[in-house]
């Protein structure tokens, strides 16, 4: 890969302990993984994200990490993590893990030590108050889960800051040893060999928390310091960060008021997955032009990683109250499939309906947009939800690999495993896996290795411009090109159920033998682009020219 790599990689987002278990003991673990890598490799997966790696006391999914510098016994040791990095790499895969250093687990040494005395070093590494703040009460992440974000503690006679549980307290970003600290943590894993990190909670991290000040200063210039650590640690690493804030707040996330790309690398694009959702919601691609168009101008070297589906809900908090009806009404309809008044806890699948035209446009569209495209572990087959499980433990079930008792993932008893698996209905391990659609070419598992393919063939959607074409064209549809110095690839994506047509022959001038490369079905050649069909839900991927 080049030294941006990231600009093209298909990113693969799991967690080890409902990936694949090799122990038998009903939990996921690392020899498991590795054991999967040849499949991933399969699937043109060239970056794996790990979700927390580290000891914890497991109360939030492992983002309550208790020793930054170990993996989880559960997972395996330290040796089987750098064997992990390894064969990983002599299959071409880069491994980038979660930096959670917003906060730590309450249990950590270091909270330990801080609360137990005020002559703790440890002491000012957290955010405590000695009166009662007037926000304690503000500023909840998990609505309805949370209370408060300042509790007391009886031992430090303080109140601490923890803008997540309150099992979670946040760190003191204005502590120079802090911020040591985090550049020592990311030392130690890219010395060990992985690729970069996906930063968890970046403007919570950058926080400087003023008791009864809702609206805390952030420290921009340490992600500027962050970012320059990393790159002298090693050059090709890479910053992926989680920053969910409004639109003209994100270019500073990426570099300096100057328009240096010295912080961020890449960002989760929040506002185009709700658009996108929304635009499935309602069949109408609006939603996506508006969201291409309002894009803030990036830096050099600056990305954007797409999603449909990550480890958490989907977040329509961005959206109108209106928007927000229309996707819950479509998508999450029963009370049981919504979080926090504001998303959904479900997967694709189920939310399309398990309808295999409306999956491959919604990934196909994906893959199209600009930027790195992310993969949540078991869309690439269509898994289904556990609604039975609380919050976001609904989209976290076990890797369904096969047809064998819990789904191939873990030979334990099923009562040992760390979730159950979804065993029942359309979505039951028995219908839905990993092995049954290996053997089936016209699988969902074997159009997403198809439509990988066809996208590693286009360097374009990754490196270029994405633009919107804005011609005359049927409701629905959704024309936009991607443009670079090695070519030009057109998209057509029908978000409707009526077949549409549509003239583009004022592009015929910059055609040269154009040709569909992917489709939903056979399409007549695109000649002179002047009467382009799509059907319902279809989409077609057109190489307009290619650069020789």
């Amino acid at each position: 890969m080049s030294d941006r790599w990231y600009t093209k990689a298909v990113v693969y987002c799991l967690d080890i302990d409902t990936f694949a278990d090799a122990n038998g003991d009903g939990i996921g673990d690392i020899p498991g993984l590795i054991g999967r890598l040849d499949y991933l490799a399969r699937l043109g997966v060239t970056c794996i994200w790990l979700n927390p790696i580290h000891p914890s006391p497991d109360r939030d999914d492992g983002y309550d990490v208790a020793d930054f510098y170990n993996v989880d016994p559960r997972f395996g040791t330290l040796g089987d993590f750098a064997e992990l990095l390894h064969q990983a790499g002599n299959l071409g895969i880069k491994v980038i893990i979660d930096l959670v250093v917003n906060h730590t687990s309450d249990k950590h040494p270091w909270f330990q030590s801080a609360r137990a005395s005020a002559d703790s070093p440890y002491r000012d590494w957290y955010v405590w108050s000695e009166t009662e703040p007037a926000d304690r009460n503000q500023g909840m992440v998990f609505p309805g889960e949370q209370s408060e974000t300042w509790s007391y503690d009886r031992t430090a006679k303080l109140w601490y800051y923890h803008r997540f549980y309150r099992f979670q307290p946040d760190l003191n970003i204005k502590n120079p040893e802090v911020r040591e600290e985090i550049k020592k943590i990311c030392a130690f894993w890219l010395q060990l060999g992985v690729a970069g990190f996906r930063m968890d909670a970046v403007p919570f991290i950058i926080e400087q928390t003023e008791p009864g000040n809702p609206d805390s200063p952030k420290d921009f210039p340490f992600l500027t310091e962050l970012r320059q650590h990393v790159q002298w640690r090693k050059g090709d690493a890479v910053l992926l960060a989680e920053a969910n804030v409004e639109p003209g707040q994100l270019p500073v996330f990426f570099g300096d008021e100057g328009g240096s790309g010295n912080r961020i690398h890449m960002l989760f694009d929040f506002m185009l997955n709700a658009r996108m959702v929304l635009a499935l919601a309602r069949e109408d691609p609006e939603p996506i032009i508006d969201a291409l168009r309002s894009t803030p101008k990036l830096p050099a070297g600056g990305q954007w990683a797409t999603f449909l589906r990550n480890h958490d809900e989907i977040d329509l908090s961005r959206l109108t109250a209106e928007q927000r009806d229309d996707v819950f009404a479509r998508f999450g309809p029963d009370e049981d499939m919504q979080l926090y008044g504001r998303g959904i806890r479900r997967r694709l699948a189920p939310m399309l309906g398990n309808d295999r035209r409306r999956l491959e446009l919604a990934y196909a569209l994906q893959f199209s947009l600009r930027g790195t495209p992310v993969l949540r572990y078991g869309e690439e087959i269509g898994m289904g939800d556990d609604l039975a499980l609380e919050g976001r433990d609904s989209i976290r079930t076990p890797m369904q690999w096969s047809a064998l008792p819990n789904g191939g993932f873990s030979t334990a008893d099923p009562e040992k495993l760390i979730r159950p698996v979804v065993t029942d209905g359309d979505f039951g391990y028995e219908r839905v896996n990993v092995t049954r659609q290996r053997h089936d070419a016209s699988s969902l598992l074997s159009w997403f290795e198809r439509m990988i393919r066809t996208l590693r063939e286009a360097p374009e959607v990754g490196n270029g411009t994405c633009a919107y074409v804005d011609v005359p064209a049927p409701h629905g549809l959704l024309v936009h090109r991607a443009d670079d110095v090695t070519g030009t690839m057109l998209f057509l994506h029908n978000l409707g159920t009526e077949r549409c047509v549509v003239d583009l022959q004022e592009l015929a001038g910059e055609a040269v033998l154009p040709n569909d490369v992917l489709a939903d079905r056979e399409y007549a050649d695109p000649g002179k682009l002047d009467a382009l069909t799509v059907e319902g839900y279809g989409y077609r991927w057109i190489r307009l020219r290619k650069q020789t």
